[in-house]
């Protein structure tokens, strides 16, 4: 039996609605773990990526996607032929991009950063072109902040990039440590202004000299 037209426009009108409820229902359960309740604006988005050689990449992966602000966009810009990993420790918001986002170039992994080169690992991949990370550093568990920095290092190709964005100055120092490169910005336009970062690990004849 075909169902009413009408129906499918009522769950086209209730998907926003199901959308927020997933993600007040993990802020309500999680809130250190989630950086800001109000997403991320279009102008923190484009500023964050502004930076990305789209042509040239295989892998990106993203920490903490939660319902996929910046995962769209991403695969709007990558090629045909790259990937997109998105690592969360939230099962709910797992669970929701893989109900939401069929896109054969994405999968959607339970688990944690700190874990990323044995996940991009389980994927095909030795290294990747970029990490994208909204995780808020200033919240994380003791020593979980430096085993992320350093296995996000050794994750990323000679010459790849550590794009993380934050509202809270603490990230700066970690970045420092573990980079050779870090360039700064602020987005004035998101609620609140938050602090951009572009970290670069040095390749390998760079390191040499």
């Amino acid at each position: 039996m075909t169902k009413p037209r009408t129906s499918g426009a009522i769950a086209r009108m209730l998907k926003p609605v199901k959308t927020w409820s997933t993600f007040f229902r993990e802020f309500a359960r999680h809130p250190a773990m989630i950086g800001s309740i109000i997403p991320s604006s279009p102008a923190l988005v484009e500023a964050m990526l502004a930076p990305v050689h789209w042509q040239g990449t295989r892998l990106f992966v993203e920490y903490g996607p939660g319902l996929g602000t910046f995962t769209r966009p991403i695969l709007e810009m990558m090629g045909p032929d790259a990937m997109l990993i998105a690592i969360d420790t939230n099962a709910g918001f797992i669970k929701h991009l893989n109900g939401e986002i069929t896109d054969r170039r994405f999968r959607a992994v339970h688990g944690s950063a700190a874990d990323v080169r044995s996940i991009i690992a389980d994927h095909g991949f030795r290294e990747a072109d970029y990490i994208l990370s909204g995780l808020p550093f200033s919240t994380l568990p003791e020593g979980v902040d430096e085993a992320i920095m350093a296995e996000t290092r050794l994750a990323l190709r000679p010459g790849g990039s550590f794009l993380v964005y934050q509202y809270s100055r603490r990230v700066s120092t970690l970045l420092e440590r573990h980079f050779g490169r870090v360039e700064r910005g602020i987005e004035w336009l998101n609620i609140p202004p938050c602090r951009l970062f572009w970290a670069y690990r040095e390749d390998a004849l760079a390191q040499a000299a």
